[in-house]
């Protein structure tokens, strides 16, 4: 499985943007895509995630009410939009795959994903 990361790109605070992922390789529907975000000297802090069943999303404090992950499964895409942005937000954002676990499961926690993409980065202006 290999993940692409893009859409990001400097935008002003209040303003929205579209991140997406897409993934090459067979997909299993209980996998699940995970959004990270990680600044400088700082750890990956969990941003949402999806399964590609798309049965529930789970969204971390920082971003919750205020972003939406959603997928598409034809183009094996997954989406996050982050809207009234804030220069808080600024950060390189990563999307990872975890595969089906039948024991284990944790979402939010990056070292349970499996596959990582490139991470695209996300600049916010006040």
């Amino acid at each position: 499985v290999q993940l692409q990361a893009s859409g990001g790109g400097s935008v002003q605070a209040g303003d929205s943007l579209r991140v997406s992922c897409t993934a090459s390789g067979r997909i299993f529907p209980a996998s699940a895509t995970g959004w990270f975000r990680q600044i400088p000297g700082k750890e990956r802090e969990f941003v949402a995630a999806i399964p590609w069943s798309g049965s529930w999303t789970l969204y971390g404090d920082s971003v919750k009410g205020r972003s939406t992950i959603s997928k598409d499964s034809a183009k094996k895409t997954v989406y996050l939009q982050l809207n009234n942005l804030k220069p808080e937000d600024t950060a390189v954002y990563y999307c990872a795959l975890q595969k089906p676990r039948l024991s284990n499961r944790n979402y939010t926690g990056a070292r349970f994903y499996d596959y990582w993409g490139q991470g695209t980065l996300v600049t916010v202006s006040s």
